[in-house]
């Protein structure tokens, strides 16, 4: 009983099969797996056959090299399109453009609409790189509301055809307020972007801050300022160490002292735009080959900064010969001559002969006609009407000699109402007998003084004689204008 427990208790493990029958097993196990069917339920995965899609199916989609073909036939026929307008297709070569000939025509003609031609666009084939929508029409917009008049913009777009790039908020905006922050008045602006579109590309921490600081800090007002850049907005994209501070530093070694030369810039700032050394420079040497003292340069430049740019040689030669010829002006004389009236340069010869023969037909000798013209050569240039008014009250009423006229030729510049009329009569109450310098080379305050005399001193009358005409001829030239000059359109040559 005891021995069936024990075996109960510990079963005996069931027998091993033999080596070589376990090794039956196995192979007979493996390949029976290999043999059978899949189980319910699965799917052997298969490869997907290599169809191609109908032609007529809707979810058809063509291949990447046939989409890469299409795309190459399209860009070839935009190419094709652009040649035949005369732009270059490799100048665009790395730009996206439009896939069709239809877009690219559509840009082609809104381009044309504005103004721009054939030769406009090969020349900067970049604008058809613009989208009419996105790009042009904005700009554009914006240009308009501004004030930018429209037969102005096919210039503008010559000049600065970048702008049609330019983004409205971040590069043009800024520009225009800050031409109104120096004082440029709204209605001027639009002026400033057709006379200098280039601005608009402009940085406002560049180029036009420095040049405007540099003015400001050789003496041009702070006011005036606004008015400069709206008669030479130019200034604006000069560069102070290449150009604005090397001009002032050779008006300076002329002579002209610095704040003089910010007066010059303040009337005239277009003066900036002079090249120095190809005009600036060669007409300085010019004036003084033709008989202008160096001390006297300062001077011109102050009466006529135009001189700076003119094309002087060939005018000099001409006014020369002219002053020869018709007044008997020496060549040493014709520099004094410019150098009290350096505008003679423009003077025309219909002019210089109607004045000459005036003078002439008054009495003078054309040798005192001569004396009196390098005098002041502003007799050359006075309205005809005062000239007359002014020598017939001479001979009439103040019954002097006409060499006291060769002596004094400025007599014609003064107004006859204003000061010679009175003045004289004032002289001949109090019994003086005086030169016409004594009478009327002097400001009204010092006149008035004089008549508080009871005598002339003769020292006095001596240094009023011996008085330099060139003083007069610069006061008279420091004005902006005057009604004694004749305005006639036939005065000066263009």
């Amino acid at each position: 009983m005891m021995k069936s427990l024990l075996f109960s208790a510990h079963p005996t493990p069931p027998l091993l099969p033999a080596p070589r029958l376990r090794r039956l097993l196995r192979l007979c196990a493996s390949s029976a797996s290999t043999s059978a069917p899949p189980r319910a339920g699965r799917r052997s995965p298969r490869p997907a056959p290599s169809r191609r899609p109908s032609p007529s199916s809707l979810y058809a989609r063509p291949s990447l090299l046939d989409m890469e073909r299409e795309r190459a036939a399209r860009r070839a026929d935009v190419d094709a399109f652009l040649a035949s307008l005369g732009v270059d297709p490799g100048e665009l070569a790395g730009l996206e453009l439009p896939v069709t000939v239809d877009v690219m025509r559509e840009r082609a003609e809104f381009l044309a609409s504005l103004g721009l031609t054939r030769e406009d666009l090969a020349a900067y084939p970049l604008a058809l790189g613009c989208s009419v929508r996105k790009n042009m029409v904005p700009v554009l917009d914006y240009l308009g509301k501004l004030g930018v008049r429209r037969d102005a913009l096919p210039d503008l777009l010559r000049r600065y055809p970048q702008v049609l790039h330019a983004s409205v908020v971040v590069d043009l905006a800024p520009v225009v307020k800050y031409l109104q922050g120096m004082d440029v008045r709204s209605v001027d602006v639009p002026r400033v972007l057709e006379r200098y579109p280039e601005l608009l590309g402009f940085k406002l921490e560049g180029t036009m801050s420095t040049s405007i600081a540099y003015l400001v800090g050789i003496g041009v007002g702070r006011r005036q300022i606004g008015s400069v850049i709206t008669r030479f907005p130019e200034v604006l994209g000069m560069r102070v160490g290449k150009i604005i501070k090397p001009f002032v530093e050779y008006l300076e070694g002329i002579g002209l002292q610095k704040l003089s030369v910010a007066r010059i810039i303040e009337k005239k700032p277009y003066v900036l735009g002079f090249g120095l050394e190809d005009k600036v420079k060669s007409n300085i040497e010019v004036l003084m080959e033709f008989g202008v003292r160096k001390e006297a340069l300062a001077s011109i430049v102050m009466q006529y900064p135009d001189v700076l740019g003119l094309e002087l040689r060939d005018k000099l030669v001409a006014q020369q010969s002219l002053f020869e010829s018709i007044i008997l002006v020496s060549r040493d004389d014709f520099g004094r001559v410019i150098e009290r009236m350096p505008q003679a340069i423009n003077l025309g010869r219909t002019a210089v002969l109607k004045h000459v023969n005036f003078l002439t037909a008054c009495g003078f000798m054309l040798s005192q006609v001569s004396k009196m013209v390098v005098a002041c050569p502003q007799l050359l240039a006075l309205n005809m009407d005062i000239m007359r008014m002014n020598f017939e009250y001479f001979k009439n009423e103040m019954e002097r000699d006409l060499e006291e006229l060769v002596d004094f030729p400025a007599f014609f510049t003064y107004g006859l109402e204003s000061t010679v009329r009175p003045r004289h009569e004032m002289v001949c109450r109090k019994g003086f007998t005086c030169s016409l310098g004594w009478l009327l080379n002097c400001s009204d305050a010092r006149f008035d003084e004089r008549m508080k005399y009871d005598t002339i001193g003769v020292e006095e009358m001596e240094a009023e004689e011996s008085s330099d005409m060139n003083a007069f001829a610069e006061e008279v030239e420091s004005e902006e204008e005057y009604s004694d000059y004749d305005d006639s359109d036939s005065l000066f040559d263009n």
